[in-house]
């Protein structure tokens, strides 16, 4: 579990840096909704790695601004955790589906006759007379 959550992390971290290199680490960590701690020391092991490197942004009037720039190692890197990710994505989303159609055809079940007996849900049971409240 670990491993994906960090993989997922620098998954998230690539995908942003490569849209926008310019980003502020701050802002990263925001945008990812993780500790600002968190965005640097994945930037660290990133640089570390050889799948990103650092370089001035020059048009940025505040010199300690950086460009975090992919490099063709880290475009690599990218590409094969795209596919991981995806991968757990999809089987996620495809687990999601089943459980969702396993809770409809449960409620089917319980909305078609099965709460008679055991008091009456929304719309209480069919067949089960007028309502009483209703003031026939």
């Amino acid at each position: 579990m670990t491993r994906s959550l960090d993989e997922d992390i620098c998954f998230r971290v690539l995908r942003v840096l490569q849209q926008r290199p310019t980003i502020s680490q701050r802002e990263l960590a925001a945008e990812l909704g993780i500790a600002l701690g968190r965005v640097n020391y994945v930037l660290k092991a990133l640089i570390e790695k050889g799948f990103v490197k650092i370089g001035n942004f020059s048009a940025a009037q505040d010199k300690r601004r950086y460009a975090y720039i992919l490099t063709p190692r880290g475009f690599t890197r990218k590409a094969m955790i795209t596919r991981r990710f995806l991968a757990r994505k999809v089987a996620e989303y495809e687990a999601l589906q089943a459980e969702i159609e396993m809770l409809r055809g449960e409620l089917g079940a319980v909305t078609d006759g099965g709460t008679q007996g055991h008091g009456a849900g929304e719309g209480g049971a069919k067949g089960a007379g007028p309502d009483p409240a209703a003031g026939s």
